[in-house]
């Protein structure tokens, strides 16, 4: 008997795209957007017992991103972009601070190979905490834990069904769901406007939980100038839907590492040309690595993610500019032209 094919939205948000009927699930599995997709567990066995063509070149390479002190950042008052490593990011806008994928600390298979540029406690003052989806290295249970107990008042932006998985880590805290195309609620800060979109990708945290919590990007409106982070996504159609939508970006956070073998990462994650490929779709004019340097999750050698986008953006081959921040790095964004 086939599974039941249901859509599902939050009807209490605005969908913007005219005509979405909303994510597509599969019995109590979200889809890729009209296609089920579930990683295969041979593909793993295959990886677990092929020769890494690269592995003495990953080995010597024991390059890792540079680190500068960023605590002060949490305090200031001025609108900034940093790098916290991975995919996590502090970004204040119109004199509102959000948090993208917080991971703090180091756990079991994703040890960091650098530093944090600040220590846990200083992670305060948040307005929003958004989450791209729930994989380990974007949502971490212990970095969950720390940032609601000193962030009280923040709310937590999230996609479909993540609402009691968060609930399980911090009972207290606020949590808004959101589908694909779909505008949060804000209430008074009318100045920034946050749209969940697609991404090509998939979750799993435990046996039984195979694509249960939808996964995305985030798109921020403020004062006409907008502002893209991917999260995880595999190159696919929903770029040119984005870039559809929305037209040209003001920058673009793309994600550009953890993609060897491409057997096995390829309808999840970017390599560095797809990620200049889709950031090109998106007409991007600036551009900001992430996802690679922090966590060793694949085959590729550390530095090989961040060279070979260098590389092309050396080759005009990147229409946007290229920025590549020390992690805790502050860049002022709104000054970029």
């Amino acid at each position: 008997m086939a599974a039941h094919t249901t859509y599902r939205r939050n009807e209490n948000l605005k969908t913007i795209r005219p005509n979405y009927p909303g994510n597509k699930m599969i019995g109590s599995e979200f889809c890729n957007g009209e296609v089920l997709y579930e990683p295969k567990f041979s593909n793993v066995i295959r990886w677990q017992l092929t020769e890494n063509p690269q592995k003495a070149e990953k080995k010597a390479d024991t390059w890792a991103p540079a680190v500068v002190p960023c605590a002060d950042a949490f305090t200031s008052s001025d609108d900034m972009l940093v790098w916290l490593g991975h995919a996590t990011f502090l970004w204040r806008v119109a004199g509102i601070t959000l948090l993208f994928d917080p991971v703090l600390y180091s756990s079991l298979g994703l040890r960091h190979r650098h530093a944090l540029p600040c220590r846990p406690e200083d992670i305060k003052g948040i307005d929003y905490l958004l989450l791209s989806h729930g994989h380990r290295d974007h949502l971490d249970e212990a970095s969950i834990k720390t940032i609601a107990r000193q962030n009280p008042n923040m709310q937590v932006l999230a996609p479909l069904n993540m609402t009691k998985l968060l609930r399980g880590m911090a009972p207290n805290v606020s949590v808004q769901e959101a589908g694909w195309w779909q505008q949060y609620n804000l209430g008074g800060n009318s100045g920034l406007e946050i749209t969940y979109l697609p991404a090509s990708h998939w979750h799993r945290r435990g046996l039984t939980d195979m694509n249960h919590i939808l996964w995305g990007s985030f798109m921020l409106r403020v004062a006409d100038r907008l502002l893209y982070f991917c999260g995880d996504s595999g190159f696919g159609d929903h770029f040119e839907l984005i870039e559809k939508q929305f037209g040209p970006l003001d920058v673009c956070i793309m994600p550009i590492g953890a993609y060897k073998p491409s057997f096995m990462m390829q309808l999840s994650h970017m390599d560095p040309h797809e990620a200049a490929k889709a950031a090109n779709i998106l007409r991007a004019g600036h551009v900001v690595p992430m996802h690679y340097g922090t966590f060793d999750l694949s085959d590729e050698p550390a530095s090989e993610p961040l060279r070979t986008l260098q590389e092309v953006a050396n080759g005009q081959m990147l229409r946007g500019e290229l920025h590549a921040p020390a992690v805790g790095e502050i860049m002022h964004w709104q000054d970029w032209e």
